[in-house]
């Protein structure tokens, strides 16, 4: 089964995120994924758009950012001048959705929509054309350690079942790790978000060749 693998810099070591980009690099992954929050829409705030202005020189991998914000309309342009490839907005967030995923495609980044965990998959084509991909969250975005629900799984399954959604790239995020790998890439899913799962000891290149592994 192929699949891509977006590492979060959230469990990098933040004292050292260049080495981390660059770790990253080598061992193949797809994505470098960042989470943008606000402290208001989640109970937590990590990293800023300044993280990635000074990172994007770094590498060429695509920076894929997921704004757990609400009213994320004013950073858009921002991240995308400070490198943002791709851009998730929560659907919970927004009044205007497919108005704010036009903004990011008209800065120039591919558009995604995200939900949480207890929100229902309801009809998404009206987001086309700005639709690129899709983002399940399948843990509480409330502390680190939130558990795995392999019941968010199933709005994978019936999205990659909906004829107008065909070609929507879909992404989970959220307590990912070899022990579940399976079960979440049987579910359809074509990118994977991991935090720990992949930078676990500190060992980025056997983590991520061992999450590659499950999936042949």
């Amino acid at each position: 089964m192929s699949f891509k693998i977006a590492p979060s810099l959230v469990s990098a070591p933040l004292e050292r995120l260049g080495d981390a980009i660059a770790g990253l690099e080598s061992a193949g992954a797809d994505y470098i994924h960042f989470d943008i929050e606000d402290g208001s829409f989640v109970p937590v705030m990590n990293l800023g758009i300044k993280f990635i202005a000074d990172l994007r020189p770094l590498t060429k991998l695509p920076f894929d950012v997921h704004l757990m914000t609400l009213n994320p309309e004013w950073m858009i342009p921002a991240l995308v001048e400070a490198g943002a490839d791709r851009i998730s907005i929560h659907y919970e967030a927004c009044l205007y959705p497919r108005r704010v995923l036009r903004s990011v495609v008209s800065a120039g980044a591919k558009a995604g929509i995200a939900l949480n965990p207890a929100t229902p998959l309801s009809g998404l084509t009206f987001l086309l054309p700005y639709l690129s991909f899709v983002v399940i969250l399948t843990s509480e975005p409330e502390i680190p350690e939130a558990t795995f629900l392999p019941s968010a799984l199933e709005k994978v399954r019936q999205g990659k079942s909906q004829s107008g959604l065909r070609g929507i790239e879909w992404v989970v995020d959220g307590g990912i790790n070899p022990g579940n790998l399976k079960e979440v890439l049987q579910a359809g899913v074509d990118t994977i978000v991991v935090g720990r799962a992949a930078f676990k000891e500190g060992r980025v290149k056997e983590n991520i060749a061992a999450l590659r592994a499950i999936g042949r």
